[in-house]
């Protein structure tokens, strides 16, 4: 398994948070200083470009991926959240679980250079510079967290924490229809986080880890139909019900990719 740590610290989790540093040191400098905030934005863009380089250059591309752990490389996993429960069997147990495959990380790489390309064409922002680039480190980090992620439930952190910068970044920095694209996009997407929100649930209590014996929300295991728990409480074994299940999220993940008919926020939005 590929692995890229600097100063102890994965790869993966140094590309997540490396925006969040970014965002800190621009809350950080004085009022005076807000014209350099662009350049913060860039150079901290930047790193994140040069470290995913750094992850091509380590990848193995024999490596498949897809549904394995096996074929998954700059893994990272610990315990994140871990509550005992007591209204039913097992715990909550939720994994800072991260990795990428032969899909993702095209991905990962194509983000870390538009977010380069981003925050240079920012650069014709001139009103409250630094909240700008504030919300758009922002962006980035759930962009990248997004599609690192292994975790279900991480992931749909990650995707969440989306919603909160574009919608400032949409409704004070837009156009003339700023505010209506903005509520417009936040309206829709949020009902697309309904539905997502409410599978990702159902999946969770309908399934368990055949190694830990508990309910969770590791990606790569819910692919696996042994660990689906017969005569769950949320009936997820039968087949009606898990393509239910599906519909739900393709639907939600069609307003927020979006795809047509649920792409009309998408206009307003870029606009």
């Amino acid at each position: 398994m590929v692995e890229l740590k600097l100063l102890g610290i994965g790869i993966l989790t140094w590309m997540i948070f490396l925006p969040v540093v970014g965002m800190i040191v621009l809350m950080l400098i004085p009022k005076s200083a807000e014209k350099f905030a662009k350049y913060i934005s860039v150079a901290f863009t930047s790193f994140l470009l040069i470290l995913s380089v750094l992850m091509l250059m380590k990848y193995d591309t024999s490596k498949a991926g897809v549904n394995s752990i096996d074929g998954f490389q700059f893994v990272e996993k610990t315990t994140w959240i871990d509550v005992p429960a007591y209204l039913w069997d097992g715990s909550i147990h939720i994994d800072y679980f991260l990795g990428v495959d032969g899909i993702s990380f095209p991905m990962l790489l194509l983000t870390a250079l538009i977010s380069l390309i981003g925050a240079i064409a920012s650069f014709s922002v001139k009103k409250n510079e630094r909240g700008y680039h504030i919300m758009y480190l922002f962006l980035v980090t759930g962009m990248i967290g997004a599609f690192v992620t292994l975790d279900f439930f991480l992931f749909f952190v990650f995707w969440e924490i989306m919603l909160l910068p574009m919608y400032f970044l949409i409704g004070i920095w837009g156009g003339e229809r700023r505010e209506y694209a903005a509520i417009k996009f936040f309206l829709y997407t949020l009902f697309g986080s309904a539905f997502i929100l409410l599978v990702m649930i159902g999946l969770y209590f309908s399934s368990r880890d055949p190694q830990t014996g508990f309910h969770t929300f590791n990606m790569l295991t819910l692919m696996d139909q042994k660990a689906i728990i017969p005569d769950s409480v949320f009936g997820f074994l039968n087949p009606n019900l898990r393509l239910l299940g599906f519909a739900a999220l393709f639907i939600g993940f069609a307003i927020k990719v979006p795809v047509f008919p649920f792409h009309t926020w998408l206009p307003d939005a870029h606009v």
